[in-house]
């Protein structure tokens, strides 16, 4: 009969001749996913042997994980800032970067509270369930093209009891008017920032199994910078602030995008490589009124 141990140690071997990085931490939260306990409380049970519909079933998962499927859509969730998310390739994958733009924009709260938060784009939901579990008293609307992206993050909403204080519509902010949505005091986004010519030179777990809409804007990497900080003029309160993600190389590229909305007080953060991946400005409305005046 095989045990954990054995399983284990055959899923390693397989995973690392299909060029699988990281193999073995792979095979081990695959294994303790259909077991129903934690990659750790497997060292304590390397001796226990497997029934076989585990066997057949941790057969299956090694199998689509050997063929590129991300490991994230195979156990169907993904931790992120500490809470589980429901994920399936509706939506994009959470990353640990994007923990960084959740993390600053709680920091520049300072402790406030009734904060109306507009997310763009939300796929699973992860930021704006995130921000709305962390900012006491604030509520969120979130939006998204997909209606299935829209269903993954309704679901996720309820799992952490915020059914009640989130929105979620169905709305293609590069083609609809956003004024509908009344004002907010944050309006943060992941928006798609790769480049058409860049989208084939990713990963083929990327370009292969993730929505490929939430991840290129099909131009130039900027289109959606473009229109969200112009619309966002309209829809923010006096001095509230706009956050964007943003690829590697393009920081400087949506800095001077937002200067040219009218946004100042712009700052740049690094995430865990260094690389500059999140940007935020402040909208100065006698900046914006000025500009409007000289329009008419």
């Amino acid at each position: 009969m095989l045990n954990v141990l054995s399983a284990i140690e055959l899923s390693k071997d397989y995973l690392e001749k299909k060029g699988i990085e990281s193999p073995r931490i792979n095979a081990d939260l695959l294994l303790a996913d259909i077991l129903g306990c934690k990659r750790m409380d497997l060292y304590l049970k390397f001796d226990q042997p497997l029934a076989e519909e585990e066997i057949v079933k941790y057969r299956e998962y090694i199998a689509r994980r050997g063929k590129g499927e991300p490991l994230q859509y195979i156990v169907g969730e993904v931790e992120f800032y500490g809470l589980n998310f429901k994920v399936n390739p509706n939506v994009l994958i959470p990353r640990p970067e994007t923990e960084i733009l959740v993390e600053k924009i709680i920091e520049n709260t300072n402790g406030h509270q009734n904060l109306r938060i507009l997310d763009i784009g939300t796929g699973s939901g992860n930021i704006i369930i995130s921000l709305v579990k962390n900012i006491e008293n604030s509520e969120g609307v979130s939006i998204d093209i997909s209606e299935e992206a829209i269903e993954v993050a309704k679901e996720n909403s309820l799992s952490q009891n915020l059914e009640t204080k989130i929105t979620f519509l169905k709305k293609d902010v590069l083609h609809e008017d956003l004024e509908i949505l009344d004002k907010f005091d944050i309006i943060v986004s992941n928006p798609p920032y790769v480049s058409e010519d860049e989208y084939d030179t990713l990963q083929e777990e990327i370009t292969n199994h993730e929505p490929k809409n939430a991840v290129t804007d099909f131009g130039n990497g900027l289109t959606f910078y473009e229109t969200i900080s112009e619309k966002a003029k309209y829809i923010l309160q006096p001095k509230s602030k706009l956050y964007f993600e943003v690829g590697q190389n393009q920081a400087e590229l949506v800095r001077e995008i937002l200067l040219n909305k009218n946004f100042t007080n712009i700052e740049i953060v690094k995430d865990y490589a260094s690389i500059e991946r999140i940007i935020f400005g402040e909208l100065i409305w006698e900046l914006y009124f000025k500009g409007f005046q000289k329009e008419v």
